[in-house]
């Protein structure tokens, strides 16, 4: 029966015979257009847009790195002394307030009020060993996000932001972060940084604007589980406890082992 409708294929789709899992069709291809260049006799830019910084490094003076392993650092100590190298800077991607310069020398004595978030550690550029990933909690409903990388038995800075933000999520190789939108009430921003070989940083290489549903933020005490049940302590928001164990590599899910990003 199936070879005799092989006779008819010309005649319409095929049914039946059994294959339920077969090709089918998708309907019609819609036309490909483009690309058209508008305006191709624009004059060439002679003078460079200006320099957010998105590709600045820095090496970490006073910082060893034994054997390579970032987990040994103390996050603290680490951004203290980054700061300390510009202890000015206001504006650009580096830029700090007074008042969390001066909470992160209280770290010791009221580490509650310590502006270092919990760190996470993932291999962001690559090579098979761990990046030293640290929030910044600052004034003005701001957020730092800054990366370190192990170089030649020191600490170079890979990355440095600050913004309004939403949420902050590893995926693969990648740090995305959506923070909010003034001028678009129900949208965010989202921007994913990568590793770039040419430039030895983590570029914002993918920037959105996508639209969100409502979102109610739940209560400290009703904050959802990780997934061994107990409340995601270990998650962006925590604070960097001085007196802990380095924390856990981040996982697969973008989280530290046995909790949530």
């Amino acid at each position: 029966m199936c070879a005799a409708l092989l006779t008819a294929a010309a005649a319409g789709p095929l049914a039946g015979c059994g294959d339920e899992g077969g090709l089918k069709s998708a309907g019609a291809t819609p036309t490909a257009i483009g690309p058209v260049r508008l305006w191709p006799g624009l004059p060439p830019v002679t003078a460079p847009p200006f320099d957010y910084g998105e590709s600045d490094t820095e090496s970490i003076p006073g910082i060893t790195v034994p054997d390579g392993d970032v987990r040994a650092l103390d996050p603290v100590t680490v951004v203290r002394k980054d700061v300390a190298a510009h202890p000015d800077q206001l504006t650009g991607p580096v830029k700090i307030y007074e008042k969390t310069v001066e909470q992160l020398g209280q770290c010791r004595q009221k580490p509650a009020a310590c502006p270092v978030l919990q760190p996470y550690y993932r291999d962001l550029t690559g090579d098979g060993r761990d990046e030293l990933i640290v929030g910044l909690r600052m004034p003005e409903q701001q957020t730092a996000v800054r990366c370190y990388m192990p170089d030649r038995g020191g600490l170079t800075r890979i990355m440095a932001t600050s913004d309004q933000l939403v949420s902050v999520e590893l995926a693969g190789r990648d740090v995305i972060m959506r923070s909010v939108s003034a001028g678009i009430p129900g949208y965010e921003y989202r921007t994913a940084w990568s590793w770039d070989e040419r430039q030895r940083a983590m570029l914002p290489t993918r920037d959105e604007i996508v639209r969100v549903a409502t979102r109610r933020t739940p209560a400290p005490d009703t904050a959802p589980p990780g997934p061994s049940g107990s409340p995601a302590a270990q998650g962006p928001a925590a604070v960097y406890d001085p007196g802990a164990a380095p924390g856990p590599r981040a996982g697969a899910g973008g989280g530290p082992a046995g909790g949530t990003p």
